[in-house]
């Protein structure tokens, strides 16, 4: 069915969805990327679908500004790492240097955002690798191997093999968010599932997990937002 826009400053794109499944007309803002799809049940015309898409408009706009606008990673940009802000700046030589709340970027403008990615990939890389020791020696396992991604459903994960796999933004996280995260994928070592036995694995290896996770679930979107591209 396309894509529709509600049209105002600014205007909003809706991507209309015909779904054989749907029962009603239903909205869904997705808060990784603020995409607003309109889903459509089959025999709902598309001029209903867009008059209900009209009458949530306020609602629409108030849940895009609370999300808040992407953030294109450029010179002079702020970006959070280790849950404090830096700001990026041209740097000299050839290595990234982070210190006194600036990160120093070297190179082309224009590459800025892709060669601060790939450096914070690697800083990520090393730090999920030692909390990840840390934690299996804790629960008295070994994993296989570390992965890194850029994952969007979810911010690790564990396979019957022993793999881990992290969401490499998790570095932008403060310290102890980062930690839970390792702390939980390790627990699932021993512990395939989100069961009682789970839970007291990871409170063992890690401690008090509450505040971490509250991060993740009120806060871990807005790490989506920066947007490192070429």
């Amino acid at each position: 069915m396309g894509t529709h826009f509600l049209h105002g400053a600014p205007d909003v794109p809706v991507i209309l969805r015909r779904s054989g499944r749907a029962r009603r007309i239903s909205l869904r803002i997705s808060q990784l990327d603020g995409r607003v799809t309109l889903t459509v049940p089959e025999g709902v015309s598309e001029r209903e679908a867009l008059a209900f898409a009209h009458q949530k408009e306020t609602w629409i706009r108030g849940h895009l500004t609370k999300r808040g606008a992407d953030a294109i990673v450029a010179l002079g940009t702020q970006v959070p790492l280790g849950g404090q802000m830096f700001q990026i700046v041209q740097g000299a030589g050839r290595r990234v240097v982070i210190t006194d709340g600036l990160i120093a970027v070297p190179g082309a403008p224009d590459r800025v955002g892709a060669r601060l990615a790939a450096h914070l990939k690697q800083i990520a890389r090393a730090r999920l690798a030692q909390a990840c020791d840390d934690y299996a020696a804790r629960l008295g396992k070994s994993y296989e191997r570390i992965s890194i991604r850029d994952t969007r459903s979810r911010w690790g994960s564990c396979s019957s093999r022993g793999t881990l796999m992290f969401s490499w933004r998790l570095i932008m996280a403060p310290p102890e968010v980062l930690d839970y995260v390792a702390a939980h994928e390790v627990a699932h070592l021993a512990e395939m599932n989100h069961s009682s036995a789970f839970w007291d694995g990871v409170e063992r290896i890690y401690g008090d997990y509450t505040t971490p996770r509250q991060w993740l679930r009120t806060q871990g979107n807005d790490l989506h937002r920066f947007r490192f591209v070429d």
